[in-house]
């Protein structure tokens, strides 16, 4: 088939390159000539494990780029991608999906059935504003000259290549048995895990993984199952945080007590790792949508509004516990480790070390921050914050009066800390991720404090 994603970013383009391998000829569409130049070399826009393997392998004989729309009225398939960030009252920005929609119809070829699918995170609801922009602009008639299908992403950042092939399930939303004929012949080499030759170690292999789970249903059903699966997985993760500052009132342990709880096939381990909270471009955006859409129809969703505001205090919980070993911070310095909001991403939007280095510097603190993949992106979207970028996480050690590790990038954990500590003016280290070896860090000498215990 030929394809068409709108939008280069972190699912355009690992959407793009896995169809390119399969053996589809897909077009890439971005306004930004940074992302469109890279995917023409065969090099990776983001950073994303696998994927740089991928483009390299495709790249100018199945995957192409461009910043036009020209290739739309050749695709029996066009993604739409493009982000859908809150706005000030943080209900989703849908102007990106509005404008592909528009230039779309104003693209689509009259002879030629096109089935629109729309993967970013939109609104319940979208897909019948986009079928209808497209007739707006197109003249064309929805149902007949083309369909529109919802078919959310559910792809992990850091896992997004491993994910893409090997996915738990694939939602299709529609009513239209001609739009599904044509997603289940696209999608029948990932059902059947079929033509992956190519992928030459660029993703492990599937391991336990179990096939993937086609489920059809109606638009509105697909769009708002992307919602409620993300705020499923925020309240899980705010209520293991709020079980670790209770286990450490009762003096428990909250790793002995999620391992407990996960056995229970019905409860499972996964999203129940203790954090400063949970952050980053999906969470805290969909929860936000999903508690305004439950306002705007009058249906109360109190669990979500809790997860939310469990959040935020277990953010403030780890703040207060420097404050607190500090006495007062003024003059002090604060080391961060770790600007991604999960490790194996450059993703440093909406993140907790964005929160937390503007709540230090509030209270006085001078910050000091490090991240293997993600100091670029921080940098360029807090301009306004005066942290000092280091180039190693011992540069952030060194002169520190306390250090948060925030995220557990694997060079965290291999890092040489007994070598690190005597840089530090005091050696306190908040590990908010209870990945480092307590027992070792005491001996060598840090005020070591986990969470949960």
């Amino acid at each position: 088939m030929n394809i068409v994603c709108i939008g280069a970013g972190y699912v355009g383009s690992v959407t793009a390159a896995a169809f390119a391998v399969l053996g589809h000829t897909v077009t890439v569409i971005d306004l930004d000539p940074r992302k469109i130049e890279a995917i023409r070399a065969g090099t990776s826009p983001i950073y994303e494990p696998g994927l740089q393997e991928l483009l390299h392998e495709c790249a100018g004989t199945t995957l192409f780029a461009s910043h036009d729309y020209d290739a739309v009225g050749r695709a029996s398939v066009v993604f739409i991608c493009v982000g859908t960030p809150s706005k000030a009252d943080l209900t989703a920005d849908l102007s990106y999906v509005k404008e592909a929609a528009r230039t779309i119809g104003r693209h689509l070829n009259p002879d030629h059935y096109t089935v629109i699918v729309n993967k970013s995170t939109v609104p319940v609801g979208t897909a019948d504003l986009v079928s209808s922009l497209i007739e707006e602009t197109s003249g064309l008639t929805s149902g007949k000259d083309f369909d529109v299908v919802s078919n959310p992403e559910f792809l992990r950042e850091g896992y997004a290549v491993e994910d893409v092939f090997y996915p738990d399930r694939i939602i299709i939303g529609t009513d239209s048995s001609r739009a599904k004929t044509v997603m289940r012949s696209l999608y029948g080499p990932v059902l059947n895990r079929e033509g992956y030759e190519m992928l030459r170690g660029a993703v492990p292999a599937p391991g336990t993984r179990p096939p993937a789970v086609w489920f059809e249903s109606g638009t509105k059903s697909a769009e708002l199952i992307k919602y409620a699966s993300n705020a499923f997985l925020a309240v899980k993760i705010s209520y293991i945080n709020e079980m670790a500052r209770l286990c450490e009132t009762l003096g428990a342990d909250v790793t002995d007590v999620a391992k407990g709880m996960g056995l229970d096939s019905r409860i499972g381990h996964k999203f129940l790792e203790v954090s400063s909270g949970w952050s980053g471009s999906c969470f805290p955006k969909d929860t936000a949508e999903l508690l305004a859409t439950s306002r705007k129809y009058g249906c109360e969703q109190s669990i979500t509004a809790a997860a939310v505001e469990a959040n935020d205090r277990m953010l403030l919980y780890c703040v207060s516990k420097v404050q607190s070993r500090l006495k007062s911070l003024p003059g002090k310095t604060v080391g961060l480790l770790g600007l991604t909001f999960k490790p194996n991403t450059d993703d440093a939007r909406q993140t907790q070390a964005q929160v937390m280095a503007r709540q230090l510097e509030s209270l006085g603190a001078r910050v000091k921050v490090h991240d293997p993949q993600g100091m670029e992106m921080f940098r360029r979207l807090n301009p306004d914050l005066a942290v000092e970028y280091c180039e190693s996480p011992e540069q952030v050690l060194a002169g520190a009066d306390a250090a948060v590790l925030l995220t557990h990038w694997d060079c965290y954990l291999a890092m040489d800390w007994e070598s690190a500590r005597p840089a530090m003016k005091v050696p306190y280290l908040l590990d908010t991720r209870n990945v480092l070896d307590s027992r070792k860090m005491l001996q060598w000498g840090y005020v070591y404090e986990g969470l949960g215990k």
